[in-house]
């Protein structure tokens, strides 16, 4: 009898004491902080970064050995020629590219501290003049507050209008597009799917009606209807067509008929693929016409953005918006800052 009671203390015993021991264990397990759950990922790079990925390339992946020197003197005279030719590539434009060289190296003269990368991106950023370059249309007291949407056939003007519309919709506007486009073909229903895809109300004519008279339609309903914002998708034209630039100054002489003040804005959308091309383009819409902003698309496919530079500094406009993808989203607001930061890293 004696013996069982020991043997049955001996076993007792050696439970508590496993017991303990997993205790002990488990619980160091769980109170020492992995490694893993202490390492910092790695910062990734903005989504416009990621868009403007191929005219970053162009600019910071071709300027990278010369960046980090700090004073003139840190760069020869072959130095700021293969600099000067990385601009003109990335379509900143001869006129332009002289000014930021030129500028930099007086900064740097001035500034020794200063490397390359620094001064390119203060002088880049002086470039841009405007308080405000993106706009959404907050504020706007005018109703009906009329946008007139213009440039060359194949820039994405009309998809622009139809993201437009749904921004505008999403900050609690009512709008209404007016397809005074009456002369490509497909032209009013694609605009019609935008309407119907974002709740936007809609004014057409037959196909090859007088687009004057749809704008003027457009801008009346508008006005008897009380809604916020009008966008009026005009035909593309090409900038040498000078009847086409007169039908467009009818078209806004219509529209002053019903609104004296309007339209209150006219927006060039160009292809950003066209680089120097596009500053071309903008600047006989500009002789034609009363520009108030400059909407480029397509950048997310180009290493030609540079061109936002020369946009900047010869047209003396703001950028409302630039496209860098498909969806809504990614027409987006302007910041210069921002813009600088994608393409010089």
């Amino acid at each position: 009898m004696d013996i069982v009671v020991i043997i049955i203390g001996l076993l007792g015993t050696a439970i508590l004491l496993g017991a303990a021991l997993f205790w002990g264990l488990n619980r160091k397990r769980t109170t020492t902080p992995s490694p893993i759950a202490e390492t910092t990922p790695p910062k990734l790079p903005s989504l416009l970064s990621q868009r403007l990925e191929k005219t970053r390339g162009s600019i910071l992946g071709r300027l990278s050995q010369f960046l980090n020197r700090e004073g003139a003197d840190g760069l020869s005279l072959e130095d700021w020629n293969q600099i000067e030719e990385v601009l003109l590539e990335a379509d900143v434009g001869y006129g332009t590219t002289q000014l930021l060289l030129n500028t930099a190296k007086d900064q740097l003269k001035t500034h020794k501290e200063l490397g390359l990368k620094e001064v390119l991106r203060q002088v880049s950023e002086n470039l841009f003049t405007f308080e405000k370059d993106g706009f959404l249309g907050e504020g706007v007291d005018k109703k009906p507050w009329v946008i007139s949407v213009v440039g060359i056939n194949g820039a994405g003007k009309t998809t622009t209008i139809g993201k437009l519309a749904q921004q505008f919709k999403a900050s609690g506007k009512t709008v209404l597009l007016g397809a005074v486009d009456t002369f490509r073909a497909g032209a009013i229903s694609q605009l019609k799917v935008w309407a119907d895809r974002t709740g936007a109300q809609f004014i057409t004519g037959r196909e090859g009606a007088d687009p004057g008279a749809v704008a003027f339609d457009s801008v009346t309903a508008a006005r008897a209807r009380g809604v916020d914002v009008v966008l009026l998708d005009t035909a593309g034209r090409l900038h040498t067509k000078s009847n086409l630039m007169e039908e467009l100054k009818k078209i806004h002489r219509v529209v002053k008929k019903v609104i004296p003040e309007a339209p209150h804005e006219t927006w060039l959308v160009i292809d950003g693929t066209l680089g120097q091309n596009s500053v071309v383009q903008a600047k006989e819409f500009q002789k034609a016409l009363d520009l108030t902003g400059i909407i480029v698309t397509k950048l997310d496919g180009t290493a030609k953005g540079g061109a936002i530079l020369a946009i900047a500094s010869e047209l003396k406009l703001p950028i409302r918006y630039i496209g860098v993808g498909e969806s809504v989203e990614d027409l987006t607001p302007f910041e210069s800052k921002s813009f600088i930061d994608a393409i010089l890293g």
